[in-house]
């Protein structure tokens, strides 16, 4: 969908937005999700401590009448230490006849309903449980993509991206290496009730040796140093399952397949949101892996263990405000591993928080989490966050 741009809004005049991100949370050290090879520092929420995440710096303009770009820049901390990364750096048509539009450059996929978000418009400090798990929090690549808005009363809207396989969960040596199809439908039940429905395929190439992720370590080692596991070491089943599976996210060769569906719904008296609201929003994630796992041998890949199976994912959050001000919101998330990474254990999270509002540009929340994503390991985990917004922000999507 073209976005809405103001007129003054040229490459002569850009907008320059940022948000600032920063919080303090209270938790273990993070150790993995379930058995599963995972981008470790992307998966693990909020580092223990003090912590600046996803604060970032936008500059967006239109070149003229055709074209729109955006350029955002994101400040994070990876082991101990800021990194900024390039998230964003697009161009798009706004001037094509028939719904159509063209994107290309870096920009975040169309996978489900929070992926193409960024993470500061969600509802809590982190991202659920199955996104962190398979997709690293959110997916993000070079490419482009078509999307067509059909002229119909219903919302719809098709759409396929070609990227570069870069990034996690991809890992791609040839030019395509990860392709997404989409589509979005939604309408109105009344002038209080409104909803949307989503269906998308993400398809990425895993090639030994191509890996981008943060974490090229085994979650599971740090798994086994902790010490609330000394007391599990005499269980000869949960210890076969630790050791059961040594690889890490860089050690896969191969294609991956996510089969995504999410619905959102959304009530508001007579559609004023500002005072009143609820909304509720589901997904649902099937990731069919197809390859093998083995480690690197006199300089080629070495197969070891041959993996055709698939991992099950869901979430579903409700949250309801109740003034300009204040709301509420719980939010549960759970995995179903494979045989290949997991004896029957589901990793699962509750997350129960509250936010304040002072303005539309600034929140304040606290968040609790019941995480149980390593088995024998639960945590409690305490939160509050600070986001502010500076400069034009353009409006959140549905």
């Amino acid at each position: 969908m073209a976005p809405t741009v103001l007129l003054a809004e040229t490459g002569i005049n850009p907008n320059i937005s940022a948000v600032i991100n920063v919080g303090y949370t209270d938790r273990s050290d993070f150790h993995g999700i379930g058995n599963l090879p995972i981008d470790g520092d992307h998966s693990a929420g909020p580092d223990d401590g003090f912590w600046l995440d996803h604060t970032e710096l936008a500059l967006s303009a239109a070149f003229d009448e055709m074209f729109y770009g955006k350029v955002t820049t994101v400040l994070e901390e990876h082991d101990g230490s800021t990194e900024v990364e390039l998230e964003e750096a697009f161009v798009q048509t706004m001037a094509m006849p028939y719904g159509l539009s063209v994107r290309g450059g870096r920009f975040m996929s169309n996978l489900g309903y929070l992926n193409s978000k960024h993470t500061h418009t969600d509802n809590y400090v982190d991202r659920p449980l199955v996104y962190r798990a398979f997709v690293g929090s959110h997916y993000y690549d070079d490419g482009v993509r078509l999307n067509w808005i059909a002229p119909t009363e219903t919302y719809i809207e098709l759409g396929a991206e070609a990227f570069k396989g870069g990034q996690f969960p991809a890992a791609a040596s040839s030019n395509i290496g990860a392709t997404n199809v989409y589509a979005k439908f939604g309408d109105d039940f009344d002038e209080s009730n409104s909803w949307q429905a989503g269906i998308s395929w993400l398809r990425t190439d895993n090639d030994f040796g191509e890996c981008s992720t943060h974490d090229h370590g085994d979650d599971h080692d740090e798994h086994d140093d902790h010490d609330d596991h000394d007391d599990h070491d005499d269980h000869d089943d949960h210890d076969d399952h630790d050791h059961g599976f040594e690889f890490g996210a860089c050690d896969f060769d191969g294609n991956k397949d996510f089969y995504v569906a999410d619905f959102v719904w959304k009530w508001a008296p007579n559609g004023n949101y500002k005072y009143q609201s609820l909304t509720w929003q589901s997904e649902y994630f099937y990731v069919k892996e197809d390859g093998w796992y083995g480690e690197e041998h006199e300089g080629a890949f070495e197969r070891e263990l041959r993996q055709d199976d698939h991992n099950t994912g869901w979430y579903s959050s409700v949250v309801y405000r109740w003034s300009p001000n204040w709301s509420a919101g719980i939010r549960y998330s759970e995995l179903k591993p494979s045989d290949t990474y997991s004896d029957g254990f589901k990793p699962k999270a509750t997350d129960l928080m509250v936010d304040w509002n002072y303005s539309h540009f600034a929140t304040v929340r606290l968040q609790y989490t019941r995480d149980e994503s390593m088995e024998d390991m639960d945590d409690d985990i305490f939160s509050i966050q600070f986001v502010g917004s500076m400069g034009a922000h353009g409006a959140h999507l549905f």
